[in-house]
């Protein structure tokens, strides 16, 4: 029936004026009957073939208005001729009929969206007549509309405050713009509301503290409205100061605002980098800074004055009374600093008055090293009159017998363990005194656990102490620590026992020149004399002529030669000389077998300065005889082996056998 109807107006409208209004399609419907009779016709159709919808908003000024401003339904569907208001208001239906074909069927099936303003939250429960009163209507398209002082569909507003004006509970001091906190599920709470956008953004514990504590606060004067409502304030509030909300606990006791001290975090918790200490009568210096409030005012900052004015105040004496000054108790500042404990200020020129100055390495010690820590006390008077009382025996008791109990002074001072003060003075009250070479060497060379070259040590090494030092070491002798190069020729019970041992012929200089002499070699069996004297040693005994050893230790020989000493067994000079015999066998004849001792001496060959002629030849030299010389007489001859001789005992007595005029011969 409406596709029908719609379909004759559509068809009316189509006419010419003239036949128009000779011809009406049906009565009109009720809210414009007033405009029945041919004469009204122009109303609505227009003289000269106006457009329909323009003398639609023509009278419809409230539609008109929305459309040109793109708002509401008519603007989305029908707005700058997009459809004729008769496609979706056809008239000339009857008096009953209903000129709104809504979309859906009915309002309450409207699509909302079409209207530009979505059903969410809170609203889409409402029902249509909830908004669409009469009260709510205060957009300016209800002032257009033909349908005033009534509920309708236009003229309401989107701002929330349109609907909401009286559930404003901020009196408009925060604008009319309800969405920039609050959606439309519910007032409360406002879930776009940020405090941090306010002039007073909300840190520490003030972000736990609920609205009304500073909104509906006692001393705003928040008096109850008609319905005996107080209304929290939001505008203005007092900030700017703590005072303006929190009561100052400190009265006139501290200036300055409370944030110098407090922040937001907690009363208990001190802005340390703002609050000044200093302005109190107890600045805090060092490591009182770093203490906290509450190990000096207590918890909650109870304790408004604690006591200050010594360090005993607050702090319990580690040294139990014992840190006196003139025997008087004395503070902690007389020897420590705010800035820590340790290290004390009690300099080593302080400790210098006391019963123990500090010098040598003492000096450097760390005072925990003297005055230990027992039971949370510190030890500030121990025993000094000896090492012992804070040394430990380093030797393991092998000076106990001394009469000094082996007191670390005899040997020590407190510059340095080592080098000992044992000099080699001292050691020669010793076994062995130090000389030569011994007084050279370092003393862990026979007196330290690792001897190299040296036997080992007849106790074990942890008998010798932590210092690893064998103080009484059984080497007293040379052959005790040395190779004897003489397979003990010389030693006690040898074949030539010499008394003294090695140093009969050495002393602890070197081994090699031997101190051995011309008195002493007379003690051998050959003296030295004559040209002896200058004759090297090594002429002698060849063995000598080896390189001296690297080390002669008996731990560990390098290269040490053998010197017997035992080649030349008689004292005679063929022992030595028959090489260098000039004579052969000449003398061979005499009684002493022609022995060079009997005609040489040790000074030299030549002269033979024991040889006389007169005595030991028979032929005397006497007259011109006396003065002719050896060799006029004496003449080289080669024997029959090849060998030139001088021939001494072959030669003729007789005067003819040199002279001539006689064939006799003369024989010694």
């Amino acid at each position: 029936m409406r596709k029908w109807i719609l379909w004759c107006g559509l068809v009316l409208a189509a006419l010419p004026a003239r036949a128009r209004a000779q011809i009406s399609p049906g009565p009109l419907a009720r809210v414009h009957r007033a405009l029945e009779g041919p004469t009204n016709c122009t109303q609505c159709h227009g003289l000269r073939r106006e457009a329909m919808t323009q003398m639609c908003l023509a009278c419809h000024r409230d539609i008109k208005w929305l459309i040109d401003r793109n708002e509401g339904y008519h603007a989305r569907v029908a707005g700058s001729g997009k459809k004729a208001c008769a496609s979706c208001h056809p008239d000339h239906a009857g008096v009953d009929f209903n000129l709104i074909a809504w979309p859906g069927g009915s309002p309450s099936r409207f699509d909302h969206r079409l209207a530009g303003w979505p059903l969410e939250g809170k609203h889409a429960e409402a029902a249509c007549e909830d908004c669409h009163t009469l009260k709510f209507r205060v957009g300016p398209a209800a002032a257009l509309s033909r349908r005033t002082g009534s509920a309708g569909w236009v003229g309401l507003d989107t701002a929330c405050v349109s609907c909401h004006r009286a559930d404003d509970v901020h009196r408009g001091s925060l604008g009319d713009s309800c969405d920039r906190c609050h959606d439309s599920q519910a007032w409360k709470p406002a879930p776009k509301f940020d405090h941090a956008t306010t002039d007073y953004p909300l840190t520490g514990k003030h972000a736990d503290v609920q609205c009304d504590r500073c909104h509906l606060a006692s001393r705003l004067g928040i008096t109850p409205d008609a319905k005996g409502r107080l209304i929290p304030r939001f505008k203005p509030l007092a900030f700017k100061l703590c005072t303006d909300c929190h009561e100052n606990p400190h009265g006139a006791r501290l200036a300055g605002r409370c944030t110098d001290c407090h922040t937001t975090r907690g009363w208990h918790d001190i802005a340390r980098g703002t609050f000044d200490h200093s302005a109190t009568r107890y600045p805090l210096l060092g490591r009182h800074r770093d203490v906290s409030c509450d190990r000096c005012h207590g918890p909650g900052m109870k304790i408004k004055d604690p006591p200050f004015a010594t360090c005993a105040s607050c702090h319990k004496d580690p040294h139990a009374g014992q840190a006196l000054v003139n025997g008087r108790p004395a503070d902690c500042a007389a020897c420590h600093r705010v800035e820590g404990f340790t290290p004390s200020t009690f300099t080593v020129a302080q400790h210098a008055a006391t019963a123990f100055p500090l010098t040598g390495k003492h000096a450097s010690v760390t005072c925990a090293a003297c005055h230990p820590t027992v039971n949370r006390v510190v030890r500030l008077r121990p025993p000094f009159a000896h090492c012992a009382d804070c040394h430990a025996d380093q030797h393991g008791g092998q000076l106990a017998s001394r009469p000094d109990k082996g007191s670390c002074e005899a040997c020590h001072t407190d510059a340095g363990w080592k080098p000992s003060t044992f000099t080699a003075a001292q050691h020669a009250a010793l076994r062995l005194p130090l000389d030569g070479r011994h007084a050279q060497i370092a003393c862990s060379a026979c007196h330290g656990l690792v001897r190299r070259g040296l036997p080992p040590l007849p106790r074990p090494a942890a008998s010798y102490g932590p210092a690893k030092v064998a103080l009484a070491v059984p080497e007293t002798e040379c052959r005790q620590c040395h190779v004897d190069p003489h397979a003990g020729r010389y030693a006690a019970g040898g074949a030539m026992p010499m008394a003294g041992g090695c140093r009969a012929c050495h002393d602890a200089r070197a081994f090699r020149p031997s101190t051995v002499d011309i008195a002493t070699h007379a003690r051998f069996s050959f003296s030295l004399d004559g040209a002896h004297r200058a004759t090297p040693c090594v002429a002698c005994h060849e063995e000598m002529r080896g390189r001296a050893a690297a080390s002669t230790l008996i731990g560990a020989p390098k290269g040490v030669t053998p010197l017997p000493f035992t080649r030349h067994r008689d004292a005679t000079c063929q022992s030595c000389h028959a090489a260098d015999n000039p004579h052969g066998s000449q003398f061979a004849a005499r009684k002493d077998g022609g022995a060079c001792g009997s005609c040489h001496g040790t000074a030299s060959f030549v002269p033979a300065s024991r040889f006389d002629h007169d005595r030991d030849t028979r032929f005397p030299l006497a007259g011109a005889h006396a003065r002719v010389a050896c060799a006029a007489c004496h003449k080289p001859r080669t024997a029959a082996d090849g060998t030139v001789r001088v021939t001494y005992g072959s030669l003729s007595t007789a005067c003819a056998s040199c002279h001539g005029g006689s064939t006799g011969r003369m024989h010694p």
